[in-house]
This record gives C-alpha cells, structure tokens and sequence, in this order.
C-alpha cells in the first residue's frame, strides 16, 4: 500500500527554501525511506485563495496539467502530454526532456509521494515565519494537491565509510550565460546584444527594493570556460550571494538566504564562514575563505557542465522578441506585439515570422520554454575531503593546490521546472520592463554610472 504522508509527519520537514513556485522542504526525521531527501511541495499565488473557498473536505482531482496547446508544444515527448497531474508532468518533464539536454548523471527527476490536505496545511502553519514576508505575501502551499515530488538532498554527500567526515555544498544559479543575437531585437534594443540580461534585470529589482544593491556577478564570467573569470564570478557570488549563491556545510546553511536575496557579505559574516570552513579546509585562519573560492573555481572548471548547460539556453535563438510572434500563432489569436508596432518596422522585421508553418512555430516556441527553464535552474556542486589512501571512489576529483587537499565532488542541476506556454506574455512584458528601467537609469547622470559601470560598493579582500 503507497504511503501517504498525514498531518503528524509534517513536523519531519523543515523549510530549506524557495523560489516562485515551490517550497524546498528537508527531511529531518529518522524513516530511512526519507533520509537525505528534500520534497518540493506547490505554491498557489494569494489571489487564487480569495473568494469562494472550498470546505476542508473538498479536495478536487487535479485536471489535465496542458492545454490543448501545450499537447501540440510537447506531442514529441512521450508521457508528458497524458501525465494527469502537473507533479507527474514535472517529473516526466524533467526526465524526458531536461536529462537528455544537460545529462542523466547530473539530473534528478524524483519521485511523486502522496500527500494528506492535512500534512500541507500543517507544512504552511510550520514555515510561515522562516520564509521572507514577501514570498507569503505572494503566495501559500497549494492546498488543491495530493501528492510532491521527492528528490535528493543533493546539499548532502553520501558518507557510506566516510561517515562522520564534513561535506560542503555549493549552490549557484548561473542565469543566462551568452548574448542574445537574435536578429528579431528591436534596434531601439539594442543594448541587449552588450549588456547582459542579469545586469540589467539587478537595476529592476533595486528598483523595485527586491535587493539591496547591485551585484558585480556577471554571468559571461563564469561560462567563460577562463579559470580566471572563473573565480572572478565565484568570488562576485560570494559578495553578494543574494538568491544566486548559497552554501551549506553538513547540509546546513552557512552563507546566503534561505528564501530570497540576501546583503553583502560583511566583514562579520565574512569571520563567521571562515570558522566554519576549519572543519574542511586545512588552511590557517584568513585564507580558508580563499581556497574554498579556489576549490570552487576547480570544480566548475574541470567538470565542464556549464558547457552543456549553455548549448540547452542557446535553445533560444530568437529572443523573446521574436518567440513571442510563434506565440500568438500558435494560440490563433491577432499579434498584439505587432499591433503596437509602427508599420516600418512590421513588413522587415516580423512578418516572416507568421507566415511560417505551425510546427515551426512549435518548436520555436518549445526550445524557448526549454531555454528559460535551464536560464533559471541552479547548479549544486558537493565535495567531501578524499582520505589518503582511499581508492576506487566513483565521483570526480579536484586538487586544492593551496592546501594539497583532494576533494571528491558531484555536480546537479535542480528547480528544472516546466513554464507554461501562458507564461509568453508575461517574459515579454517583463523583458520590456527591464529594458525600460535600465534605459532610464542609464540616462540619468547617477544612474549612468550605476547601471553602465556597475562600479563596486565595497571590495571584499579575498
């Protein structure tokens, strides 16, 4: 008989995490069918709570997780056009089209665990207050679903006769990773093909207060394939993690936020993540900090999944600007993106574009839905001490120079989610936003030199 999880079980999982739409859930418990594991459990936005509410007893099936539109997007993939639930499509989703993008060992599609109404209803009321205000401002735990999805703890190492030894985790959302060169960007959008998505997107969200200042991160830096922006990226992520870095020692958070962005990195947190590193790096006190950046640095370096994970957000070779004409196809409604154009720029520029056939405009439309799943995925790298004389291990390794220490490390991309098709119009509006508020700052004489050169607040010495 499956297990269902019931409203006693809930005080097992604690919160790790977020991100627009899903809670990360860790298991605290001692069940070994749980240990090591992390649940996904779904979010619904506030509105969607507001008005007629179904009793406690209500718990409607979950309908057809695509559209009528969705089926012709992904009638290529096999399963995922008849999963009845959207936890089900999401695993079949990752598993049948993301894993063979950016490769089976470094993806985990998990497995769906049925859950009671009465165990996400205690799930909320135990995490309301760990997460930011904002994130339960903007939305709660999906009552309406019966089951999660359950995965690795990939924050974890497997210890088996190393147990006992310390492992870090390293979390990284690396963002686009190229240039758009799409020849559909607006001329007047220009500045897309110089300036990179991240950077521009940081001026909206100070903006709109969602961090605190700017990061000097930059993501060519760390798809480089160049060891030395390499560690320039890591070392920027380290600055100001915000949402974009996180690391975790013995699968507990020792640097970044658990639920949004975070402030730079001060001279206390800095002390404070050197002491914690004592247990793992043998350096002496004020340079552990540096090699932990170097080991990083190694690891992505060497393991060389950026590669593949770009070739996935190369995907998208029309931008936004050109993938959202397919849309409008596809949906048979009127363009309203060519509606707001003036008629110089229609015949040269777009027209092309909606004269092509239907299953053309599928698949611009489904490699640009791929490519904004990979743009947005985080990448979890984990290392553990090697012991002399240990043979045979079955991960990869990286030499730690400054400390001739060897680390075994395994690399995973999670949050793999899959984004609706509805979801077109709102990456337009949005790209336009950015695009806007960034044009705006650069034109004022302050804002020019915060969104042009992205000066440093202050210089971490590392």
């Amino acid at each position: 008989m499956e297990v269902v999880l019931q409203e006693k079980d809930a005080a097992d999982w604690v919160y790790r995490g977020e991100g627009g739409a899903n809670l990360v859930l860790a298991y605290c418990g001692s069940s070994p069918a749980f240990v090591g594991k992390v649940m996904r459990v779904q979010k619904e936005k506030r509105e969607k709570s507001h008005g007629h509410r179904r009793k406690k007893s209500e718990r409607p099936k979950s309908p057809s997780s695509l559209t009528v539109e969705e089926r012709l997007l992904w009638k290529d993939a096999g399963e995922l056009i008849s999963s009845p639930t959207k936890e089900i499509m999401e695993q079949v989703y990752v598993q049948h089209v993301i894993s063979p993008l950016l490769g089976p060992k470094h993806v985990d599609p998990g497995i769906r665990i049925l859950v009671s109404r009465e165990f996400l209803e205690s799930i909320e009321k135990n995490v309301i207050f760990q997460r930011p205000a904002w994130r339960v401002d903007a939305a709660r735990v999906d009552m309406s679903r019966d089951s999660t999805l359950l995965m690795s703890d990939h924050s974890l190492f497997p210890l088996g006769t190393l147990k006992g030894q310390p492992f870090l985790s390293v979390e990284i959302k690396p963002k686009c990773g190229y240039l758009p060169f799409s020849r559909y960007i607006a001329e007047r959008n220009a500045i897309k093909r110089s300036i990179t998505r991240f950077k521009m997107h940081q001026v909206l969200k100070l903006r709109q207060h969602e961090i605190s200042e700017l990061s000097e991160y930059d993501p060519l830096n760390l798809f480089s394939g160049s060891k030395g922006r390499i560690q320039k990226a890591i070392k920027a992520l380290y600055a100001t993690p915000q949402n974009n870095f996180r690391v975790f020692l013995n699968g507990s958070l020792i640097l970044g936020g658990l639920g949004g962005g975070t402030n730079k990195t001060n001279i206390g947190t800095e002390e404070a993540f050197e002491n914690q590193l004592k247990c793992l790096i043998q350096a002496g006190n004020g340079m552990r900090t540096e090699s932990f950046i170097h080991l990083v640095t190694e690891a992505v370096y060497n393991s060389g999944v950026l590669d593949r994970l770009l070739e996935a957000q190369k995907l998208d070779n029309l931008d936004i600007e050109g993938a959202i004409h397919a849309y409008y196809d596809i949906i048979s409604q009127p363009c309203r993106v060519c509606g707001e154009l003036g008629e110089d720029e229609l015949p040269h520029r777009y027209a092309s574009l909606h004269s092509i056939p239907l299953d053309e405009s599928l698949k611009i439309v489904k490699d640009f839905l791929i490519a904004v799943t990979v743009k947005d995925c985080s990448m979890m790298i984990s290392f553990r001490p090697r012991v002399d004389g240990e043979l045979g291990s079955s991960y990869n390794c990286v030499y730690l120079e400054s400390t001739k220490q060897s680390f075994d490390y395994k690399v995973h991309f999670i949050d793999l989610d899959l984004k609706p098709l509805r979801k077109m119009e709102d990456y337009y509006n949005l790209d336009k936003k950015i695009l806007k508020c960034y044009t705006e700052e650069a034109n004022t004489k302050d804002g020019a030199d915060k969104a042009l050169t992205m000066q440093p607040y202050e210089t971490i010495s590392l």
